[in-house]
């Protein structure tokens, strides 16, 4: 307790001193020709934005810049685009995020040094202060906290702001957020960064493999930005799309009179792509003749339109996907395994949205930013409420899935902030559409019993209770399988 008490004391004298001091410094620095400080620019990471609406009130718009962020796990990508002055962090929130808050306010003091860390915690929490403190925040607070305390705790960590220092390199080991248009930070997509750098590095074909909804369609492209092809263009085919007649003209070209309907020449997609990529998109769709006409452009680089009687030389890198197993078909007889083992040379695997923890926030907020733009919409941000709901989703439908979601729940929202009543019913308490699972003879019994666990939870809301009753387990039990597959 006397630490508590001796702690307020100071703070009490910083905040003395930071009322006379923003005059002092701003002479100063009038005084040596420097420009005037740009607006203040706050963020506040806590579970609701009550602090940022009082923030608002007690400092004008015309002189700061207050931001709300409801994710411990979203708050470095915020820094990725904003220097800001002040952090305001809640111990709730810390306790909250799937990251170690105390971790995350030691990469935000050494990525951001001009940034002050002011710490609400609790009262309870006041051993979680004290380890904010050694990681670098500037000063805490115990929750509640008046307006008049709050507004010159933020004018004394403003006053004493070191000057101003550009922002760090990003470090060598944090995980990176995105890949071109791929964003996530979870394990499965840091492995999906490096063979996607891998994969750019060679010429060799490469096979995406992933559900539907994956994003096996940026992964290509990401190659394809990577590599030494990249000057060149990327062409990608939607085979599943096309016609089963038209798809060999499609691709090979054709010459005129070919066939009826031939009036003119025409130059297929590989002819489109020479010295880039050509994207094959839902590949086990190919029939058996086009299938011998793509081993030849893989085996000999060298293909004919259709009706022509010149081979033309195919000077493209090969990218295909699928989101069913190849394997299969080549057992089944639809699809040529010489084929398959010309195209499955190296394979990337693009991981389910329910696999991937911690990317929703991330995606969430990189959709919000595009559709703002794009519906001239000002949605700062989503709700915890909703955020739970997504993150217990089973997401059949993958990034794609979330994206519509996300683009919807803006449209229909006319606040701030999107709301449960924005998102579809089956986000919405009380919903009930319990999901099946089906299961392929062979799955081995720990990954039947690892997803029966995933879906349960998911089908829950994250209820740990919820789910044992579903299993038919005691919550002891569940908690045991939790740990046992690192859930």
């Amino acid at each position: 307790m006397d630490v508590v008490k001796c702690r307020a004391g100071f703070c009490v004298l910083f905040i003395l001193l930071g009322r006379m001091y923003p005059l002092a410094r701003e002479e100063a620095g009038l005084a040596h020709g420097q420009p005037k400080r740009e607006r203040m620019r706050i963020i506040c990471v806590t579970k609701t934005p009550e602090l940022r609406e009082r923030l608002r009130r007690l400092f004008p718009t015309e002189a700061s810049q207050v931001d709300h962020e409801p994710s411990l796990d979203r708050t470095l990508e915020r820094f990725e685009d904003t220097a800001y002055d002040i952090l305001l962090i809640s111990s709730v929130a810390i306790r909250a995020g799937e990251v170690d808050g105390v971790e995350m306010l030691d990469v935000v003091s050494a990525r951001s040094p001009g940034t002050q860390v002011l710490f609400l915690a609790k009262e309870r929490d006041l051993k979680l202060a004290m380890s904010s403190l050694a990681a670098g925040a500037y000063q805490y607070a115990t929750l509640p906290i008046g307006d008049n305390e709050l507004k010159l705790l933020v004018e004394a960590a403003m006053a004493n702001r070191p000057p101003d220092v550009a922002p760090l390199p990003a470090q060598r080991g944090r995980p990176r957020a995105r890949m071109q248009d791929l964003v996530g930070r979870s394990r499965p997509m840091q492995q999906v960064y490096r063979q996607i750098r891998q994969a750019a590095a060679t010429d060799v074909a490469v096979l995406l493999v992933g559900e539907t909804g994956t994003g096996k369609d940026l992964a290509a492209e990401a190659i394809h930005r990577q590599s030494a092809f990249s000057g060149a263009p990327f062409v990608p085919v939607h085979l599943g799309a096309l016609p089963a007649e038209l798809v060999a003209s499609e691709l090979f070209g054709h010459e005129k009179g070919a066939f009826t309907g031939a009036l003119e020449r025409y130059h297929g997609r590989f002819e489109q792509s020479k010295g880039g990529t050509i994207f094959l998109d839902e590949i086990g769709t190919l029939d058996e003749r086009v299938q011998v006409s793509l081993l030849r452009v893989l085996e000999r680089k060298e293909f004919r339109r259709l009706g022509g009687k010149r081979s033309l030389h195919a000077d493209v890198r090969v990218v295909a996907a699928t989101n069913e197993e190849l394997s299969e078909a080549v057992a089944h007889g639809s699809f040529r395994e010489d084929l398959y083992y010309r195209l499955d040379v190296f394979r990337i695997t693009l991981p389910p949205l329910r696999e991937r923890h911690g990317d929703i926030p991330l995606l969430i907020d990189h959709f919000l930013k595009r559709y703002n733009r794009s519906f001239q919409k000002n949605v700062s941000g989503i709700s915890p409420e909703c955020i739970a709901a997504l993150e217990a989703y089973a997401w059949p439908g993958n990034v794609r899935e979330l994206k519509n979601i996300i683009q919807r729940g803006l449209l229909v929202c006319q606040g701030e902030v999107i709301l449960p009543d924005h998102l579809p019913p089956r986000f919405r308490p009380g919903f009930k559409n319990r999901p099946s699972v089906t299961f392929e003879i062979g799955t081995p019994l720990h990954e039947v019993e690892r997803e029966l666990i995933v879906r349960s939870l998911a089908a829950a809301k994250n209820n740990r209770s919820a789910t044992a009753k579903l299993l038919g387990i005691s919550r002891r039990a569940l908690y045991n399988k939790l740990r046992k597959y690192g859930m």
